[in-house]
């Protein structure tokens, strides 16, 4: 690996780690030397790059700490590149749009040499299926009203056709092969359900808020999935 690349997954692994990292954790995942390390970070550091600690205790990148975008991996454009081909192939029109418009921007700043993996990256989402149900509601409103935590009115057919009305807390979409899920916390039912986008007859955007925290709501919905799985008595043990 180039010393360039090195400093940069340097810089990346104490980017995405809340905690100190020394230099054998770092050396183990690049497969390098902890010597080899330790000179990298006093150069970083030279280099003014805001890293704090020292050598036995471990090291963390301060707040506020960005790179040019130019400096991506060839394996972080096969990510970006796979997630967008799956959004491409799956999601509602507003997010396909998103992840082509992403590609075109990737594409235009990657440096040259890096562009064949854009155009043909190494990784393939499988093909969409030809039967995905069709949203009933505006995905892009339910994704504005997730982030304000707006509540939203709607009237619910189940797989029997009977219909309820509904006041939901949106918390997130989960995306599936052939349907969409609004995951919220439901007024009605006093708990979390999943609703199906195209089982919606009617919907309406409400301006009240919910007031607990969506990143609460979304701990406590894994919680209770968790413990769902945890009681199938087929769940292995």
């Amino acid at each position: 690996m180039r010393r360039a690349d090195r400093l940069f997954r340097i810089i990346q692994v104490l980017r995405r780690r809340r905690r100190p990292v020394t230099a054998n954790e770092i050396a183990e995942e690049l497969e390098a030397s902890p010597r080899t390390i330790y000179r990298d970070i006093a150069q970083l550091m030279a280099d003014r790059v805001p890293i704090r600690g020292e050598a036995g205790i471990g090291y963390v990148l301060d707040g506020g700490f960005d790179m040019p975008p130019l400096m991506l991996t060839a394996d972080e454009i096969e990510a970006v590149m796979l997630g967008a081909q799956w959004v491409m192939g799956r999601g509602d029109p507003a997010l396909k749009r998103a992840a082509s418009d992403l590609v075109a921007k990737i594409g235009a700043v990657i440096p040259e040499h890096l562009r064949p993996v854009l155009m043909e990256p190494a990784g393939a989402a499988p093909p969409a299926l030809s039967d995905i149900r069709e949203d009933v509601i505006d995905m892009a409103r339910v994704r504005t009203a997730i982030r304000a935590q707006g509540k939203i009115r709607l009237v619910y057919r189940d797989e029997k056709g009977a219909e309820t009305a509904r006041v939901i807390w949106p918390i997130a979409v989960s995306y599936w092969e052939r349907v969409r899920l609004i995951v919220a916390w439901c007024e009605l039912r006093r708990g979390f359900r999943h609703f199906r986008t195209d089982r919606i007859a009617s919907y309406e955007f409400l301006e009240t808020r919910y007031a607990p925290p969506r990143a609460r709501l979304k701990a406590q919905w894994h919680k209770e999935l968790l413990a769902q799985q945890t009681r199938r008595p087929d769940a292995p043990t």
